[in-house]
């Protein structure tokens, strides 16, 4: 038996390849994208698609959806997205209220491989990789969340999972994601972060247009690799010759990401050798407070040694801004997510 296409796992042209090979015309293809990136998950709600055709489609394709399990809101309004997906799996997505628009952080894996020790994600592990058509929905299922007057603007990929690690269905999704006959977002409200897959950060830049934040977390390779087991397979050498490398457009910046960790990452002294490391790079750096959980072996820098590691990067003239933690009190925030009922 021929398996049902999952039309939300298709774009443009291979919507187009699709119904030619059904003999319908490719124009169709735009007809069925819009109800898709309306949200449709019913064929029986593209109306303007002939009935007829409309039960021909229902033997041969499919429309997955996520299915909302839970939904958590934290006293400044940051909610906590349970989804399961159709084989049963659960990620987490986290809807942020920002001044004027929402920002999503969504997931691209379900679990993690990478291992870093801040990161609660990381203690599960790693079970699959989302397709784009999950990542895609993710964004779906949070635009029908928000008000008309606060639209949802802004993506981070930077929720479950390591981006790069799922490099072609990340791609595939940041193009439907921009595309005009996909959801139209524009790219400059787009962001990936990686841990630091150093090899796809340059073929990222190429494949498609997004926002780039590398998660550092140290000035040197065994501070680093304590924190960060990827960094033995990609030293910091190699990490930053691949950020030279991305394709950085005019009057944009690298972000770079910094979690501070009591008595591991936050000394004076480091701060000023990540000035150095950072010499010459077109780039602003975020200091993120280690989200405390006691599950992880370690605990958030005090807001005095923050605030001073902060004053030491400007002093090179960097651009430093300390993130606020957000939904902290539904293990929303930065490193938080796990995907569970029960953790």
């Amino acid at each position: 038996m021929t398996p049902l296409v999952d039309l939300t796992e298709c774009s443009l042209p291979e919507l187009e390849q699709v119904l030619a090979a059904w003999g319908q015309p490719r124009f169709r293809a735009r007809q069925i994208l819009k109800w898709l990136m309306k949200g449709a998950a019913h064929l029986e709600a593209m109306t303007d698609l002939s009935r007829s055709f409309r039960e021909e489609l229902a033997g041969k394709a499919v429309i997955h959806r996520l299915r909302l399990e839970e939904q958590l809101e934290a006293p400044d309004g940051t909610r906590k997205l349970l989804f399961s997906l159709a084989d049963g799996h659960l990620i987490e997505s986290v809807l942020i209220p920002e001044e004027s628009h929402y920002t999503l952080c969504l997931s691209t894996q379900v679990g993690c491989a990478l291992g870093c020790r801040f990161c609660l994600t990381a203690r599960r592990g790693l079970v699959r990789n989302l397709t784009a058509g999950e990542m895609v929905n993710q964004v779906l299922a949070a635009k029908a969340l928000v008000p008309t007057d606060m639209p949802l603007s802004n993506l981070v990929f930077m929720g479950m999972g390591e981006p790069l690690a799922n490099f072609a269905a990340l791609v595939k999704a940041l193009k439907i994601i921009t595309a005009p006959w996909g959801l139209n977002f524009s790219h400059r409200r787009l962001t990936v972060s990686t841990a630091g897959v150093a090899p796809l950060i340059p073929r990222l830049g190429a494949a498609a247009r997004a926002n780039l934040t590398v998660s550092l977390n140290a000035p040197d390779d065994a501070t680093r690799s304590l924190l960060m087991p990827i960094n033995r397979r990609y030293p910091l050498k190699t990490l930053l010759a691949a950020c030279r490398a991305f394709p950085l457009p005019k009057g944009r910046r690298l972000t770079f990401a910094y979690v501070l960790v009591e008595g591991v990452n936050d000394a004076p002294a480091q701060a000023q050798e990540l000035a150095r490391l950072l010499q010459g790079f077109r780039c602003k750096v975020n200091l993120i407070p280690l989200n405390p959980d006691p599950r992880l072996l370690y605990g958030p820098s005090p807001p005095d040694r923050i605030l001073e590691f902060q004053e030491a990067l400007r002093a090179h003239h960097f651009p430093v801004f300390i993130r606020e933690s957000r939904g902290r009190e539904i293990a929303a925030a930065c490193g938080q997510l796990v995907g569970e009922r029960t953790n």
